[in-house]
């Protein structure tokens, strides 16, 4: 027989019972397509992980903390080597310098009062107010104090932040300002309350020593949006361009231990190393200039590792899945053998030979699992992207990036390959038996 005849055979077979060839192709399409989900959502959360460690990002940051002189060591002949140097714009440059620093984002924060102007209500009708009063010795005094942190926000997707509500300040506002939940929580609001806080107007001041009196120049600053930030220290966010005035103002004053304002002209940085696996070495570079740093990649080197483990526990599971399915094939295959028996048996009589039989059956076998592997591969993509939906909108909720639900080559080509290969795998056990079957038995059954 050639194998156009046992092509031609074995389609009339299947087309003989469809019923039987619809559930059996469905058992495989089901197996197929939880082995190809799971392992999409699997690969999609390791390809969101490790692309943004193995291009940068903010997994692939480090924290610069700036170094105060030691005034005993300043301007020195036997300073130390290693002493401590302000961080500014030469140490940011040599810092970007280094060859395995892909960016430099600067930082600056400064201490500042903070009041409503009010009483301000929000939409809830609950009342949010301070009063900005002065007193001699102390300052002013019905205000919050809190760190307001400038950054380039043209920046922000190399920085740890995440926008829980509303958005950024726009770049070089003066007016604008972002909030992180230690500012939510001065109210007793919550995360989810975030969306309340926007639109509120407060006032912001830079103070200033004047030996006994402390005063503040004042700013008025509308909140467009609620971010968790790890960049540094502050629960106010701000361009900047609007950061720098004001520590100007205060570092103008004459010194006074209970502003606390640091000398240096960036409170510290947020370096983005070129990938995960070049993190340490650039920060020993920064060591070997003068600052101190920290770093997370022991902690996503342990997140690499867990994602692994998901990934092979959910191949496994849908691996289960294939298995059952495989029964399932033996199971129809066989059953189609014990009805076939007078076909078979007209077959060889009429010049068949073993072989072609055994082929016969495994075409058959090996199409069932071909078309229910690609079935199976296209649904599997399907209820990945249903997942992906749903995932994404958490993630947006919560003011993060977004995913999108990739199907790599390789596990397309596995879920339909892999389903025909089991197929044949399930279909040997009936095709053997079929072809052994003696021909005179088969037509006398």
């Amino acid at each position: 027989m050639s194998w156009r005849d046992v092509v031609a055979l074995a389609a009339r077979g299947v087309a003989r019972r469809p019923g039987r060839a619809v559930l059996t192709v469905l058992a495989v399409a089901l197996a197929a397509a939880l082995f190809s989900a799971l392992l999409t959502i699997s690969r999609t959360a390791q390809v969101r992980v490790l692309d943004q460690l193995a291009d940068g990002g903010p997994l692939a940051g480090i924290e610069v903390a700036a170094a105060e002189p030691d005034p005993t060591q300043v301007d020195r002949d036997d300073a130390e080597p290693g002493a401590p140097r302000e961080l500014d714009d030469a140490a940011i440059a040599e810092i970007a310098g280094l060859s395995d620093v892909a960016t430099v984002i600067p930082l600056v924060s400064t201490r500042v009062a903070v009041a409503v102007p009010g009483p301000a209500a929000l939409d809830d009708g609950t009342t949010v107010t301070t009063e900005r009063r002065y007193d001699r010795d102390d300052g002013p005094r019905g205000v919050l104090f809190e760190t307001l942190v400038g950054a380039d926000v043209r920046d922000a997707d190399d920085l740890p932040i995440s926008v829980l509500a509303g958005r950024l300040p726009l770049p070089g506002s003066y007016v604008e300002v972002a909030v992180t939940p230690t500012w939510l929580a001065r109210f007793g609001l919550e995360g989810t309350d975030a969306t309340r806080m926007l639109g509120l107007e407060i006032e912001v001041g830079a103070p200033r020593s004047f030996g006994e009196t402390i005063r503040a120049r004042w700013m008025r600053l509308e909140i467009v949006g609620v971010v968790a930030q790890e960049a540094t220290s502050g629960a106010l966010l701000a361009p900047i361009e609007a950061v720098r005035p004001a520590r100007a103002w205060t570092l103008a004053g004459q010194p006074d231990d209970r502003l606390d304002v640091p000398s240096s002209p960036y409170s510290g940085a947020f370096v983005v190393a070129r990938a995960l696996d070049r993190v340490a070495a650039a920060r020993n570079g920064i060591h070997d200039i003068g600052y101190s740093t920290s770093a997370p990649e022991n902690l996503i080197a342990s997140v690499q590792r867990y994602l692994r483990v998901v990934e092979i526990v959910l191949a496994g599971i849908g691996l289960i899945a294939l298995a059952i399915a495989t029964l399932g094939i033996t199971n129809a295959l066989l059953a189609a053998v014990r009805e076939r028996r007078r076909e078979i048996g007209v077959l060889k009589a009429i010049g068949a030979r073993d072989r072609d039989v055994l082929r016969l059956f495994l075409v058959e076998a090996g199409v069932l699992g071909v078309i229910g592997g690609l079935l199976g591969t296209l649904l599997g993509l399907g209820l990945a992207s249903v997942v992906g939906v749903v995932v994404n909108g958490y993630l947006r909720s919560q003011g993060l990036e977004g995913v999108r639900p990739e199907l790599p080559l390789t596990i397309a080509v596995a879920g339909v390959v892999g389903a025909g290969l089991l197929a044949l795998l399930a279909g040997g056990p009936p095709a053997r038996r079929a072809a052994r079957l003696p021909a005179r038995e088969a037509v006398e059954a």
